[in-house]
């Protein structure tokens, strides 16, 4: 719909919501191969899958493109390109709405519950506010309702949600600043580098940890490392002697003081070295923005998020090294 509204120009009746509408996008199914590569590995590797994902998408909708060939003068393909197709599929990505259809029967079997809503785009996201939006089916409106306080003339903002920067630039191409959702993953793999190679019951330990939940949501966020994060830590170094305490760790006891400080320091470890990483990905983003200036706002979308995540794990980084000061 909007592939085709778009190539009627000025004889589509939306072209004045089409207008409006951004040029391009900024998601990662957008950015070019060697940017992604600049972003963060649980957010390129989801990246690649997307991007796979509304390839395989276009691929399957081809037959149906050219069943519309009647409809058109020109060539469906030159109308139906790869890139027309992006930018429609990012404009509803980033914009629709839940809104639940009858089925048409001229229209795909899976179920219809993507609205776009043109003048929702007016209301920008703040992860500091408080919404419940919804379609109200007593009075047929679509409605927002705020529980947080808006000053006359100030600017209403909606949340999408409680998403952290790696989400919000994946789904939505931006990144929120202070935001207090935004973390630094830590996968359950990168854990077992920082683990004494000679513990005989590190396997025995990382089989508890998956049986109970442990091995994925591990972050570090404005406040320290999360607490899934350090139980999984303190668990990963408890001591041969004291592991039938196990089941108490993950309860959130304190087993010793040699447990705590052990854990403790591997956290801190861990986020030392994503600083350090951070840093050199840093100086390839700068190195990258004077090489190639066509691609500064892609880069500066990198910049913003490996900044923001550079700033958590420094706070991180005090908080660790306060909470270890009295273990010394």
């Amino acid at each position: 719909f909007l592939v085709s509204e778009r190539h009627a120009g000025s004889h589509s009746l939306w072209k004045s919501y089409l207008d409006i509408l951004p040029k391009s996008y900024t998601c990662p199914v957008c950015l070019e191969p060697e940017v992604v590569d600049l972003l963060p590995g649980p957010l390129r590797a989801k990246a690649e899958e997307q991007r796979a994902r509304v390839q395989d998408l276009f691929a399957s909708s081809r037959d149906f493109f050219s069943t519309l060939q009647p409809l058109f003068a020109e060539s469906v393909d030159s109308i139906f390109s790869y890139h027309a197709f992006l930018w429609a599929w990012c404009t509803v990505n980033t914009r629709a709405v839940y809104l639940k259809s009858r089925r048409q029967e001229c229209l795909s079997s899976e179920p219809d519950t993507c609205a776009l809503a043109p003048f929702l785009d007016l209301l920008n996201h703040s992860p500091h506010v408080q919404v419940k939006a919804a379609f109200n089916e007593k009075t047929r409106c679509y409605e927002i309702r705020t529980a947080s306080r808006c000053r006359k003339h100030q600017e209403a903002f909606i949340c999408y949600g409680p998403h952290d920067n790696q989400r919000l630039l994946l789904e939505y191409g931006f990144v929120a600043f202070g935001n207090p959702h935004a973390c630094v993953p830590v996968s359950g793999e990168m854990l077992l580098k920082y683990l004494p190679p000679a513990d005989k019951q590190v396997h025995k330990k990382l089989s508890i940890l998956e049986d109970h939940g442990f091995t994925g949501n591990l972050t570090f966020g404005w406040d320290g490392p999360s607490w899934r994060l350090l139980t999984a830590l303190k668990l990963l170094c408890l001591e041969a002697e004291r592991f039938t305490s196990w089941k108490k760790v993950l309860i959130g006891d304190v087993i010793s003081d040699r447990n705590e400080k052990a854990s403790l320091g591997v956290a801190q470890k861990i986020c030392s070295d994503f600083i350090a990483e951070i840093h050199s990905e840093l100086r390839k983003v700068s190195d990258m923005k004077e090489r190639k200036g066509s691609l500064i706002s892609q880069l500066c979308l990198v910049e913003a998020l490996r900044m923001e995540e550079l700033r958590i794990l420094q706070a991180s980084a005090e908080i660790l090294s306060s909470s270890l000061a009295p273990l010394s």
